[in-house]
């Protein structure tokens, strides 16, 4: 257990400082290029659904098996080159330092030119940010804020505690799948469809423990029936508790109709309080996700023990 209790922390501490590292060799852009392949190949013709849901499982399942594999090599060279390779491990499937740096970016971006503020935003969301208006720039980078948080940091340590770091790096092939195929367009609506189905499942349980953790974050469990009443307010079955969490901490309104590779979705609105929102919005709405995930990690390093 000891190695463990190590693996997490060395893993985290290094999100913590370092962030995502750009300038070496990352997991995740291995298996996005791994699924753009299979998508190149057996996106087309018929069986489109059968041939997605192949893809999804096959990559999810081999990326969990060959993680076991590597793993089982490591602790039998050494317990501590296992230690080793499962911080290094964690320290890719988090992304929460990441998340922070670019959402203070777009408030920056934004005291210099609304475009600025589009062009850095169009960075974190899937939606079309060419018209957003300063507030929903800054709304988009919020929204973006709390969902990432449970996909970023809550669910891998979620999954690391169910299934260790095999269980963690399978969730985050799932994950990238559902951001690369899983989409409502022509394309990708039969063959990212189980792919989609899978994310849901794998991120039910996790996007509603952030939405308890952000509360515990901010001192404000008394908005938990805010949360209940607009969590469901939301097209993901997940993505709108940690939304609603944040919206009801900061008093605000979130969601409304957005445009996705130029078709319009009429999403609802999470909250109801439609006001302007301000830098200190953003540096709560951090704080918060820092207080949340350091709950998160405290507690699966007191699990560990």
């Amino acid at each position: 257990m000891i190695y463990n209790t190590l693996a997490l922390f060395v893993g985290w501490l290094l999100d913590r400082l370092l962030g995502d590292p750009s300038r070496l060799p990352h997991p995740i852009v291995f298996f996005g290029r791994c699924i753009a392949a299979g998508e190149h190949w057996l996106n087309r013709g018929s069986w489109r659904r059968t041939k997605g849901a192949c893809l999804a499982i096959v990559l999810t399942a081999s990326t969990v098996g060959i993680s076991w594999l590597l793993l089982h090599l490591a602790d039998h060279i050494h317990p501590l080159a296992g230690m080793m390779l499962r911080a290094l491990f964690i320290f890719y499937c988090l992304s929460g330092t990441t998340l922070a740096r670019e959402v203070k970016e777009v408030f920056i971006a934004l005291e210099r030119s609304l475009d600025d503020g589009r062009r850095q935003v169009s960075r974190i969301v899937g939606r079309d940010t060419t018209a957003l208006t300063a507030d929903e720039v800054q709304k988009a980078a919020l929204e973006t804020l709390a969902e990432n948080l449970s996909d970023g940091v809550i669910a891998p340590l979620f999954w690391l505690a169910v299934g260790g770091v095999p269980a963690m790096l399978g969730y985050k092939m799932v994950n990238t799948l559902d951001s690369m195929i899983a989409y409502h367009s022509p394309r990708y609506l039969r063959f990212g469809m189980v792919a989609a189905r899978i994310d849901d499942a794998a991120n039910y349980l996790p996007a509603r423990l952030t939405a308890l953790l952000m509360l515990l974050s901010a001192g404000r469990l008394g908005l938990m029936p805010f949360v209940l009443r607009y969590g469901k307010c939301h097209a993901s079955p997940n993505s709108g508790w940690p939304e609603a969490a944040l919206a009801g901490i900061l008093n605000c309104r979130f969601g409304g109709p957005h445009q996705y590779f130029g078709e319009w979705f009429d999403k609802p609105y999470i909250g109801d309080n439609d006001r302007p929102l301000t830098i200190t919005d953003m540096h709560t709405a951090i704080r918060v996700n820092r207080g949340a995930e350091y709950i998160a990690v405290a507690g699966l390093l007191l699990w560990y023990l």
